[in-house]
């Protein structure tokens, strides 16, 4: 049997944010991120957030997460993301993309998610989604600190790069595969498979998308996980409950059939 998987981005693609900001608040209240350090990785991650990254865009948030990390106790890190994991990012989840988890899921292929934020912070939302991989940044550390220079930058032509070297490790068939991403500068990850979706795309991403056959894809509002937990198991309960009502019918139907005339 084929394997196929689908591969998905983050950030405004899985949650209607940036998973590096949605944990700034938690990170500054721990003392790791200062008021300043905070205004600058804003003014890195604005160009993101408006759709319009570039390579210059890109790199100036390279650097910014670089010299913004240095120090830092990467103990401390997970910590904090994990205590505030359901806080920060729960609320910002798209119900679309959970749903497409599922469907890929219930169609026998992996989840695998795929961030160029750190992988301290994209492990444990994997972890919540259910996915089964991890495609993420990876900081260098030397005695339980980041030392501020970056192992694998996971952005761009990277992140096909790290799909391909996952594909052929796990048996995956990109032909078979899918993969899904909100930004132009993940082309490369989208055009690696072959079922590539732009989601929620600005007028660059469309036309390319169009240009090359891709699917395009509109996620319209975050739903928090809690609340789709418990409306997929309200809509599990309603089939057992018709099912155990469908078996009861049988039964009492075999036992009239039974009876004497």
């Amino acid at each position: 049997m084929v394997r196929a998987a689908a591969f998905f981005d983050l950030d405004k693609t899985i949650i209607a944010t940036s998973s590096a900001t949605a944990f700034s608040r938690s990170f500054l209240a721990e003392g790791l991120l200062t008021r300043r350090s905070v205004v600058a990785s804003a003014y890195a991650q604005l160009a993101y957030l408006l759709g319009s990254a570039n390579e210059v865009a890109t790199e100036r948030l390279r650097a910014q997460l670089s010299r913004t990390v240095t120090g830092w106790d990467v103990a401390t890190v997970s910590a904090v993301v994990r205590a505030t994991l359901h806080e920060s990012i729960d609320p910002t989840v798209y119900a679309e993309a959970v749903e497409l988890i599922a469907e890929h899921h219930a169609a026998g292929r992996d989840v695998v998610v795929v961030s160029a934020s750190g992988s301290e912070v994209v492990e444990p939302i994997a972890e919540m989604l259910g996915a089964d991989g991890v495609v993420a940044t990876r900081m260098a550390v030397a005695e339980g600190r980041y030392t501020g220079d970056i192992e694998f930058y996971a952005y761009g032509e990277n992140k096909a790069t790290a799909i391909r070297e996952l594909a052929a490790a796990r048996g995956y068939d990109l032909d078979a595969s899918y993969a899904y991403s909100d930004s132009l500068t993940d082309a490369p990850m989208l055009g690696v498979v072959g079922h590539g979706f732009a989601v929620n795309p600005d007028r660059a991403l469309r036309r390319l998308a169009t240009e090359r056959g891709w699917g395009v894809l509109t996620f319209r509002r975050p739903v928090p996980l809690r609340a789709l937990d418990r409306r997929v198991g309200a809509a599990a309960g309603a089939v057992v409950a018709a099912l155990a009502a469908v078996v009861v019918l049988a039964l009492l139907l075999r036992r009239r059939a039974r009876r004497p005339a």
